[in-house]
């Protein structure tokens, strides 16, 4: 072995035996994965990623998803000997409280975590997303020798991220696009919590992958760094196709009772075991975490490298704002996540006289006013266009470069290319709401995501990631309630909006009308605290007549009064949300005529209402009037912190059926006569 060879391997047990010693004195980890693919981490990391350590939101950065999340550690050990800023107490205080280095990556905790990750499958999925948004952006900005976007999204994943239904949507969508900036490494140890891969998991993961279309390495030993770089650059020079490198490595490699086996996977290894590791790899039993001089100011390089690189990007970017000062202007706008002035003056409103409208078809006519000022605007619908009405008409598909558009039915502009802004994500709502955080993790975008409610259930897992990494995505869903009618109870969704409700950082809005989908619009596009959810109607709604009523951008505090039948406080009040407001309108009249005094409150947000004054809020609900009905085509549960126990709930305790939407209304007791009669019981 050459001395540069020692150097290396000096290295490369470097990372290993930090992240050993670091899940060791946690008694809490992974430390398999570390181990068995730190040569792989070097390799990448020293001779490839393009970073600067200094400042980890370099928009021109290469992004490192490590999908793995369980494998923490790597990527800690990674960022810390690198330079960013992560200090060796950081290190020794993983997996507790308040410390830099939680169990999983959560992004940008610690800095240079792209996202957060940890359910297997979601890392892989988003980082598709991002070499989405790396190709659009690129298309639409760079100019002919002018490159101001031009990085690669890599991917550490394990074999479960490649078993997690999620990464295979995500892939295939990949594949077919042709993100040939993607660069999967696939650390193929052959082992899973469980045991063997071999129990549960033997396809051939090359061939699935070159049948998607992707570029396939493979790499037989996984600590042969020269392997792994040849195979790296083969990936990179492979710019039609998303590249996976299949890297057999072993796990807890070095431990001498636990290698390749399962007990490295998810415990530290032990004392004992630990030592004999060390021992066994020529390594130091004492002190822990011990990190050589010389090889600290090896990867410490990494500073003055990266910095130099953003330097003369810096410098690039100077010359193409001086050569197309526009298009530098708003590429800069957008990756701040600011909008253009008097952008809400495009915003549509419906008058009084308006003929009835579904939400869904409000909303299609406010995105298609908005999205010619907002080119961050941008997303698709999981192959529900025409139901959903989430095309941006003229504004073009993104496609591979090259494909036939004439060949393709359903096109809904001529632009096929990394520029175009719709999004057609086929039949993988899965994929779709990764992709969507992947393109808002890197920034630059609104992304927006669409298909019918009951179809949000498929996008759980990433939303709840969304929620917690408050990405701004916007969520269109549609055909919102049992009103869609005759596709029966499998498409009706019922408790999807209170299941919406309770994810943290999430906002809902469930407008009454098309002037109250204006505004919740409005409220979606500024948003930057976390992901909003548009719940909209098939069917049509009549347009409230404001000139009697309380203005819709009242929307904007979460509820409030649509219409009050005295000046003195009412004896019941009426909350709705969405179509069902018209039926309390309704019932309040009836109320009315009979000498009742009744509030009718519009309620399109929980969440923005609790973010009100309790002054205002209050105002809105008296605690002295206890009569109070809510209103909802979906489950009861819930609406107690707002009705109290002594109110009433007319909603839904059953899963819809197949039937005409008035007929399904009727049945179900979503009628102004029903509502009458349950607020006429409350107040006797």
């Amino acid at each position: 072995m050459t001395k540069e060879e020692k150097f290396e391997q000096r290295c490369i047990n470097t990372i290993r035996f930090l992240a050993a010693d670091a899940v060791e004195k946690a008694k809490s980890g992974h430390p398999g994965m570390p181990m068995g693919a730190a040569a792989m981490a070097y390799v990448l990391w020293r001779r490839h990623v393009k970073h600067n350590p200094a400042n980890p939101l370099w928009i021109d950065r290469d992004r490192v998803v490590l999908s793995a999340g369980h494998a923490s550690m790597l990527l800690y050990a990674m960022l810390y000997l690198t330079g960013y800023d992560i200090t060796l107490e950081d290190i020794q205080s993983f997996r507790q409280w308040g410390s830099k280095t939680p169990g999983h990556p959560e992004r940008c905790q610690p800095p240079g975590a792209e996202m957060t990750t940890g359910p297997l499958g979601q890392g892989l999925a988003s980082a598709c997303g991002i070499a989405l948004a790396e190709a659009h952006l690129a298309a639409t900005y760079n100019r002919p020798g002018q490159d101001i976007i031009r990085h690669f999204t890599y991917v550490l994943a394990s074999d479960g991220d490649l078993m997690e239904g999620v990464s295979a949507e995500a892939c295939s969508l990949a594949g077919h696009l042709g993100l040939g900036k993607l660069i999967v490494l696939y650390d193929d140890n052959g082992v899973c919590l469980a045991g063997s891969t071999g129990l549960s998991f033997t396809e051939d993961v090359g061939m699935r992958f070159a049948a998607y279309g992707w570029h396939v390495e493979k790499v037989d030993e996984g600590n042969d760094t020269s392997a792994i770089d040849a195979a790296i650059s083969k990936a990179k020079a492979e710019t039609n196709r998303p590249s996976i490198i299949c890297v057999r490595t072993t796990i807890g490699y070095g431990a001498p009772n636990k290698e390749n086996t399962s007990d490295a996977h998810g415990s530290p290894l032990g004392k004992e075991e630990l030592l004999a590791a060390k021992k066994r790899l020529g390594w130091p039993a004492e002190p822990d975490f011990l990190i050589p001089e010389e090889v600290l100011a090896h990867f410490r390089e990494a500073l003055k490298t990266g910095q130099d690189l953003e330097n003369q990007w810096e410098k690039r970017f100077s010359g193409y704002a001086d050569q197309y000062p526009e298009p530098a202007r708003e590429f800069q706008r957008i990756i701040a996540g600011t909008l253009p002035d008097d952008w809400e003056s495009a915003l549509p409103s419906f008058p009084d006289d308006s003929k009835d409208m579904a939400t869904r078809k409000a909303s299609e006519t406010i995105m298609q006013a908005v999205a010619p000022r907002l080119p961050e605007l941008m997303g698709g619908s999981a192959d529900l266009n025409p139901s959903t009405f989430t095309w941006l008409k003229g504004l073009g598909d993104f496609q591979k470069p090259g494909t036939d558009s004439n060949a393709v039915k359903g096109t809904t502009g001529s632009q096929w290319n990394f520029a175009g802004r719709n999004i057609h994500f086929g039949v993988r709502e899965h994929a779709m709401a990764a992709m969507i955080n992947g393109m808002a993790i890197h920034g630059g975008f609104i992304p927006y995501a669409s298909t019918f409610l009951t179809f949000s259930d498929y996008m759980r897992p990433s939303i709840r990631l969304a929620a917690m990494m408050r990405l701004r995505v916007v969520y269109v869903f549609t055909h919102d309630s049992i009103g869609l009618g005759e596709d029966g109870p499998t498409h009706q969704p019922i408790e999807q909006v209170m299941n919406l409700r309770c994810i943290p950082n999430m906002t809902v809005i469930r407008p009454a009308d098309a002037n109250e989908t204006a505004e919740a619009w409005k409220y979606a596009l500024q948003n930057q605290n976390g992901p909003t959810a548009l719940i909209l109607t098939r069917q049509n709604l009549p347009v409230l007549n404001r000139s009697e009523l309380e203005p819709a951008e009242c929307l904007q505090r979460g509820a409030y009064i649509l219409w009050d039948s005295s000046t003195i406080l009412p004896q019941v009040i009426l909350l709705a949300t969405g179509s069902e407001v018209e039926i309390a309108m309704a019932a309040a009249r009836k109320l009315f005529a009979e000498g009742l005094r009744v509030r009718v409150v519009s309620m399109p947000s929980w969440e923005l209402f609790e973010l009100q004054p309790p002054e205002y809020r209050d105002s809105i609900l008296p605690a002295s009037v206890r009569a109070r009905v809510s209103v909802e085509a979906g489950v009861r549960i819930g609406w107690e912190r707002h009705v109290g126990f002594d109110g009433a709930m007319v909603g839904m305790d059953n899963f819809g059926a197949s039937a005409p939407a008035k007929v399904l209304y009727e049945k179900f007791g979503f009628t102004a006569d029903n509502v009458v009669a349950v607020a006429k019981t409350l107040i006797k």
